[in-house]
């Protein structure tokens, strides 16, 4: 079992500190006093914005989109991204970007074997491509960094849904554009479900709560401010788009799932009592067997569902969900939402010891080594895959249509953590430093965290679609640095 010692221990990152590198400590040995960073500002400081008062409002639960007709078969969204005002803040209005102006988006509820089609109308002022991350789907429906499509125009998207089921997300990937649109509020939640998933007694309908969780850095009148790798700034947690919000629950078990849609912050979540729950799954969906912990690293874009039983609590209780990894002022970072037990419920729900079963890996084709590594040239941040900065004109690698192949992932900076994504495909993860993997990356995966100095083995199979797609740093701070590359298949 994966323990908050063992974790922290893990994470006990320290160094001179190189875009988010020496932010990147536990929040036990953080400093408390509020930061003014003048590093990415050329000298000048920027306050950390406005102090909020946790556990003020509820959590907002994200609004289950409808789609406005179904043709051939395939449930047809109409959806515009627009700019508007949302109260993050009590009493302040923050001007966000949105799909259908929700802040974050609406979730979409698909179902394997049915397509979805999603028709963007981008009415931003600004240009956009919206990625289904975590999605196997052509390459003309997956957007590509460079593939965007103008303000007052719009794009159909069609999702086959031609996987298993799998907690997925869209977001903006306008390449250059990608860090800040989806800081300012392009992602949403997309769940896709089948039988195998239904058939479980997992805790279902209102106790089932997906919960997007992120950072931001507001100014004193409730804007967002956006500054490149400004991972100590943003340090006011939201979850469901509020401030340290709370969750009233009944005394039973309910299903969570987490995404951490953060640009840079890595979240280390535990519950205040030490408490164990148990994970149940992870990108791709729920994992061979569950997982018990009391502990949970997300890296931005990574996902994990987790089942909390509130029945060992009495009527009364209020837990905090904490995060104890920095950076920022434990007191603005160290809290994510409350649970308030506020009632008692019949539970005929259970996690069974068994999930699901995945396919044996098929023989391996082929063998590749990539290293990740961000730093300053001629004063500028740049972030490099195997030390070339993305080019929307080359190649990088070339993989053979049903290819199965293993790939190398290192992280050589010494302070700066990264995670690798890859699109179109769902991945395993085979060794992290030379280790077998634990419990929480038993599963498919899409996203993988990799720490300084970390290196971490996957295996990945591609015989869906042919064509080019990226492979990046999902620190989006870093992907627009240029810490992407492009494969094709063929």
């Amino acid at each position: 079992m994966v323990t908050r010692r063992t974790l922290m221990t893990a994470l006990s990152v320290t160094g001179a500190g190189l875009f988010t590198g020496a932010a990147f400590t536990p929040l036990m040995t953080a400093g408390a006093a509020p930061r003014e960073d003048a590093a990415a500002t050329g000298g000048a400081a920027v306050p950390v914005g406005p102090a909020v008062q946790p556990f003020q409002v509820p959590l907002p639960l994200l609004p289950v989109l409808t789609p406005g007709a179904t043709r051939g078969g395939a449930d047809v969204y109409d959806i515009t991204m627009r700019r508007t005002g949302a109260e993050i803040l009590p009493g302040l209005s923050t001007d966000v970007l949105t799909y259908d102006g929700h802040f974050p988006g609406g979730i979409v509820r698909a179902r394997s074997g049915r397509p979805v089609v999603m028709r963007q109308h981008n009415q931003l002022g600004v240009d956009t491509s919206v990625h289904l991350h975590g999605a196997s789907v052509p390459v003309t429906s997956d957007g590509d960094p460079m593939n965007t499509f103008a303000s007052g125009t719009s794009r159909t998207y069609t999702y086959p849904n031609q996987q298993p089921h799998a907690s997925l997300w869209y977001h903006d990937h306008a390449h250059h554009s990608e860090s800040e649109n989806c800081y300012r509020g392009l992602s949403g939640s997309y769940l896709l479900t089948d039988d195998v998933e239904e058939a479980l007694p997992l805790p279902a309908g209102r106790y089932d709560v997906t919960v997007a969780l992120r950072d931001a850095h507001f100014d004193d009148d409730g804007q967002l401010l956006y500054i490149l790798d400004d991972a100590a700034g943003r340090s006011t947690i939201l979850a469901n788009g509020k401030p340290y919000p709370y969750l009233q629950v009944a005394a039973r078990k309910y299903r969570f799932r987490l995404l951490n849609s953060s640009n840079l912050r890595f979240f280390a979540l535990r519950l205040a009592d030490g408490s164990p729950f148990t994970q149940i799954g992870s990108d791709g969906g729920l994992l061979p067997r569950p997982f018990t912990t009391d502990a949970l690293l997300l890296s931005p874009a990574e996902r994990a569902d987790v089942v909390i039983d509130f029945s060992r609590y009495p009527v009364g209780t209020r837990l905090v969900l904490e995060n104890t990894l920095g950076p920022g002022d434990p007191d603005r970072t160290g809290k994510v939402m409350r649970f308030d037990v506020v009632r008692k419920a019949p539970d005929p729900s259970r996690v069974p010891s068994v999930l699901r079963t995945l396919p044996p890996l098929p023989p391996v084709t082929g063998r590749r080594s990539f290293d990740l590594n961000v730093a300053v040239v001629g004063g500028e941040p740049q972030g490099t895959i195997n030390g070339r900065v993305y080019d929307p004109a080359r190649i990088d690698t070339d993989i053979p249509y049903g290819a199965s192949e293993v790939w190398t992932v290192t992280n050589t900076n010494t302070d700066v953590p990264h995670n690798f994504h890859m699109h179109l495909v769902q991945f395993r993860v085979l060794e992290r430093n030379g280790k077998s993997p634990t419990g929480a990356e038993a599963g498919l995966k899409d996203t993988v965290c990799l720490l300084p100095g970390e290196t971490v083995k996957l295996q990945a199979t591609f015989d869906s679609y042919r064509g080019t797609y990226v492979y990046h740093c999902h620190l989006l701070d870093h992907s627009a640095m240029g810490m992407m590359a492009r494969m094709r298949i063929r």
